[in-house]
């Protein structure tokens, strides 16, 4: 098979440009006052308020570029003789292919000692920004019965209602292989989802993009994360809820994929990327985090309002899995090899 960037650079969907800067980011703004972030999508609720704050503190304004986490990365790649972005944020594993590529650079943010060592990567070219978990979120209303289990995702009647995002292109999908490989075992994981296949829609780049679908109905069951299900149940009224399916002997459990950050490589605005790093990770930025539900990464910074209460009533009983992300990439091409054989992509 192919190299992972070099499948991901296949992906034709498009990337959503957004300028944050109050008046547009024209022509007459001078280059060195803007900063550009490609980022996997479900951050922006948080994003929008934080880059205006950074701009009425600096005078730099933020364009933001939203997509699935391996369409980021892969754009990184071939942007590399003429680099665009200053920052990277995109979910595991492929921030870690993202370093592995020379994508990115050695810069360690202010505040950053305050993330446990063994969270970082060595050389400081990215580390964890938002703590996040994969979920799965169901239609309260159209789905009859509620599913609950994996097996329950398999039953006929759920048959085009059900659709997760792609491993390989979207940092939710991949996860969702990943964790069924430990709940499951890689080929009964590889079986299983060969078996769901019968039920599902069909490939997404992008797990946001699967939202409005199970609330509108047409899904009844997608994959999510827990940040950004959350965020658009209280921030939209979405019409449904978050889950997470149990096994056979009815545990429940999930797969920690929290959002990394890091310094792009080459950087047309090196400095501007530095400054916002600095600001993300302050204590001030990481304590806003539990506004959209986010998890703040700081051992100094705990989040106790509401929205915090939520995450921990939500996450209690389940088993968090931490991967080694670095052995994650070292499989990752046999494993989506062998998961496109077993779905017949």
């Amino acid at each position: 098979m192919r190299s992972t960037h070099r499948a991901l650079a296949g992906a034709a969907l498009p990337l959503l440009l957004l300028g944050t800067a109050c008046g547009g980011t024209g022509a007459a703004q001078a280059e060195s006052e803007t900063v550009t972030v490609y980022s996997a999508d479900g951050l922006k609720p948080w994003y929008d308020d934080r880059f205006a704050e950074f701009e009425e503190q600096t005078g730099i304004a933020v364009e933001l570029v939203e997509a699935g986490s391996g369409e980021v990365v892969s754009r990184l790649e071939k942007e590399r003789a003429n680099v665009q972005a200053d920052v990277l944020v995109t979910l595991p594993p492929f921030v870690q292919q993202a370093a592995r590529e020379d994508l990115l650079a050695s810069y360690a943010p202010e505040g950053i000692e305050q993330v446990p060592a063994e969270r970082r990567d060595g050389e400081d070219r990215y580390a964890p920004l938002v703590d996040n978990y994969l979920s799965f979120i169901r239609n309260t209303e159209h789905a009859d019965p509620l599913p609950d289990t994996w097996e329950d995702l398999l039953d006929p009647g759920l048959k085009g209602k059900v659709q997760y995002s792609t491993p390989g292109q979207a940092g939710d999908g991949t996860a969702v292989l990943l964790h069924l490989q430990q709940v499951m075992g890689e080929q009964e994981a590889l079986d299983y989802l060969g078996e769901l296949e019968a039920n599902n829609v069909g490939p997404s780049s992008s797990t946001g993009r699967l939202q409005p679908k199970v609330d509108k109905g047409e899904l009844h069951v997608a994959n999510g994360d827990v940040q950004m299900n959350l965020t658009s149940i209280e921030q939209d009224g979405a019409g449904f809820e978050v889950f997470f399916p149990a096994d056979a002997d009815g545990e429940r459990s999930t797969l920690a994929i929290p959002y990394y950050a890091g310094l792009v490589a080459g950087a047309p605005q090196t400095e501007n990327g530095k400054r916002l790093l600095d600001f993300l990770y302050s204590a001030e930025v990481q304590a806003s985090l539990s506004e959209v539900y986010g998890d703040p990464v700081r051992d100094d910074v705990e989040a106790t309002d509401e929205r915090a209460k939520r995450i921990e009533e939500l996450l209690s009983g389940v088993e968090v899995r931490q991967p080694d992300w670095t052995v994650v990439l070292d499989n990752l091409d046999a494993d989506l090899a062998a998961y496109e054989e077993a779905v017949g992509r």
